[in-house]
């Protein structure tokens, strides 16, 4: 008898145990370690030079050299790249948006994070948002885990995390730019 409830309660254990792993995100390492440099990133060029850094990684692309304009655009864009320039134009709006809906630095940057990364991915001549999108999130997945706030918006859209952007819209293109000085200073040469 007693073994018998041995036997129930190992079955029991196994299956229980095998039911939660499921539905836990394991984290490696290195998982964990990029996940705090997003946490912390302090500006937009610390944010831009870990996407470069994380793209080169995974799929062996680089360049250099491109500048950062942020612009109130409609809220159902994030950024735009112009193709056959050196720019990425980001929605003031939604960063604003997002800054004031996350209440931490950790949501804020790995939004920041994801957008520029999938940006970064256009400036490398692939021009099919669908390949881009799903690039974005193999990269997310790859280097921060399934559960990051990153991978999450390669996913899906950034209001998988923030519902409330649903609610915000804006559908004028502002008429106002601000570039980012400091942006991508690495790829800049010492001749200026």
């Amino acid at each position: 008898m007693a073994l018998k409830k041995i036997a129930k309660s190992a079955v029991a254990y196994r299956l229980l145990y095998t039911v939660v792993m499921r539905n836990i995100a394991v984290v490696t390492e290195r998982q964990a370690e990029f996940r705090a440099k997003v946490a912390g990133i302090k500006d937009f060029d610390e944010a831009f030079g870990m996407v470069k850094s994380a793209v080169f990684e995974k799929f062996k692309m680089h360049r250099a050299g491109l500048s950062l304009i942020l612009q109130v655009m409609p809220t159902n864009l994030g950024a735009y790249h112009i193709l056959g320039s050196n720019v990425i134009v980001m929605n003031s709006y939604v960063l604003a948006a997002i800054r004031q809906l996350s209440g931490c630095d950790k949501e804020y940057n790995a939004y920041l994070f994801m957008v520029l990364a999938h940006e970064y991915l256009h400036s490398l001549g692939l021009v099919d948002e669908n390949t881009v999108r799903q690039m974005t999130y193999e990269m997310c997945k790859e280097i921060l885990g399934e559960d990051h706030g990153s991978t999450k918006m390669a996913k899906e859209d950034p209001s998988s995390l923030f519902p409330q952007l649903r609610s915000m819209v804006q559908t004028q293109f502002g008429r106002e730019f601000h570039v980012i000085k400091d942006f991508d200073k690495a790829g800049q040469s010492y001749i200026q």
